[in-house]
């Protein structure tokens, strides 16, 4: 039965967030909680196998969210060729997931078909539902759609062996985590279905969202896909940068997911 490493690879943070923005309903502690930017790598039998593909300078930069560390120079430190990559899943088309247009030029994306239903449909008349997604972003998966590169998925997935995907909707229409098989047992990529281990654990709704029972069903689903939460890795937590070993010595912003963790998430 195939097992991966997983590596999560810090490209971009936003360092002035408090936590009202992170709860919906607000937060009365007003306190610091900055929002860190990842992609993930699993390396295994398939070889490299991206989820999401983050966002480039420009594209962060007219958001106010600056790149840190390209995607690009993060995979080469772990020595992924971006032109190697097969097979990219993509958990939502939200900006902060799906640009790096053209990284992986030889790679099939994989996306949830009522996401794509959602960003191309009548609910991007509406300025709030069509903030988090970038045209550009939209506009090319409909191209690679007429390429031939893409691949939709419906609810639940087994994509190869050790790999399955979960539709649970809630902060977009079609938002799917990864469920991975590891030396640790099964890890879940959450992505946006959890922000932060607060938002899961306390079972607290992060704002941006599409339905409220599909975002607080989607806590549950993630509980029961792993043994534990320090299993599940939401998408946007700092935490996962101290609860997670270095991919290697000297080697900063970048973690093992495989890996035991130090500590148990809060």
């Amino acid at each position: 039965m195939s097992e991966y490493e997983i590596y999560a690879v810090h490209y971009a943070s936003q360092d002035d967030r408090r936590s009202p923005e992170n709860f919906l309903g607000g937060d009365p502690h007003d306190r610091p909680m900055p929002m860190d930017f990842f992609v993930w790598v699993l390396v295994g039998p398939q070889g490299a196998i991206m989820v999401d593909t983050g966002f480039d300078d420009a594209s962060g930069l007219a958001r106010g969210r600056p790149v840190s560390r390209p995607v690009v120079d993060g995979l080469k430190q772990i020595g992924i060729a971006p032109e190697s990559v097969k097979d990219v899943l993509i958990t939502h088309l939200h900006w902060d997931h799906a640009g790096n247009h053209e990284l992986f030029p030889n790679a099939r994306y994989h996306v949830q078909e009522r996401e794509m239903h959602f960003c191309t449909g009548r609910c991007m008349c509406q300025p709030t539902l069509r903030k988090a997604y970038n045209a550009q972003d939209v506009t090319r998966m409909v191209q690679r759609t007429f390429e031939g590169n893409v691949t939709f998925h419906d609810t639940q997935s087994d994509f190869v062996d050790g790999i399955s995907l979960h539709w649970v909707g809630g902060h977009s229409k079609g938002l799917q985590v990864v469920r991975v098989r590891t030396r640790r047992g099964f890890v879940v990529l959450a992505s946006d279905a959890a922000h932060y281990y607060a938002n899961l654990l306390q079972r607290r709704a992060y704002p941006l969202l599409v339905d409220l029972d599909d975002m607080l069903e989607g806590f549950e689903v993630l509980h029961r896909l792993t043994p534990t939460p320090s299993h599940i890795i939401p998408g946007h937590d700092p935490q996962v940068l101290t609860l997670f070993p270095a991919a290697r010595n000297g080697l900063a912003g970048i973690v093992r997911l495989d890996a035991d963790p130090l500590g148990a998430p809060v």
